[in-house]
């Protein structure tokens, strides 16, 4: 036998050890001893597309995969009569349960999550059973079209009253800002003015042929009187 291979030896129905045999040379007596060969190499198989009904009464497809290996050969002979396609009805059965507790964003958000929560299901019921499995992966949410369009539209609306309303924080705090240098000024008359020259010298260039003076309001109406 190789080295990935592992053998269960039945002598005359009964296990002959309690060890499986191999790798190497193994000797049996014919017509009394049988011998299963188990792979102990990791495998894996597909999760045929499943549909589910979410938390939220939303009808999709998930597909996966699974990645598993023989722990016990003897647990795998003598405990199950196919592991692999015990894994697998189970694995589909548990991504249906799984899947159908959550809300439809929180799959979309969190296949990871999901994945992780499936692995432990299967690896915790298929321990006795001589199969470990190592990994689990969500591959795709399938939707109806119909319902990506609506998602996509609650998306950008969404977007936009997020925008909406950074825009409107950005303005409350413009006119914070403009507020405080507004107090600041009337307290100090040299900061007023001293801000009125720094505009003019911004104004003001090599191209510049007019100029502008701002005249205070207060002092036309102190002459208007």
């Amino acid at each position: 036998m190789s080295e990935y291979e592992r053998a269960v030896v039945l002598r005359l129905g009964r296990l002959r050890t309690k060890l499986p045999r191999g790798p190497g040379v193994i000797f049996l007596v014919p017509c009394i001893d049988v011998i299963v060969v188990v792979d102990i190499r990791t495998r894996s198989f597909d999760l045929d597309r499943q549909a589910i009904l979410t938390r939220d009464m939303v009808t999709i497809s998930i597909d996966g995969v699974v990645y598993y290996s023989i722990k016990s050969p003897l647990d795998a002979m003598l405990q199950v009569y196919d592991p692999e396609e015990a894994t697998e009805k189970l694995a589909m059965t548990t991504l249906r349960t799984v899947a159908g507790t959550h809300k439809l964003m929180d799959l979309l958000s969190s296949k990871e999550y999901l994945s992780n929560q499936i692995e432990g299901i299967l690896y915790n019921s298929t321990e006795p059973w001589g199969v470990r499995v190592e990994r689990v992966e969500i591959k795709e949410i399938f939707m109806p079209d119909q319902l990506k369009r609506a998602l996509a539209v609650e998306q950008e609306a969404l977007r936009e009253a997020k925008a909406k309303v950074a825009a409107a924080q950005g303005e409350r705090d413009a006119v914070k800002a403009l507020k405080e240098a507004a107090d600041i000024m009337e307290t100090n008359p040299i900061a007023l003015q001293l801000r009125y020259l720094q505009t003019l010298n911004s104004i003001c260039n090599d191209n510049t042929r007019s100029y502008v003076f701002p005249f205070p309001v207060d002092i036309v109406r102190k002459l208007m009187k």
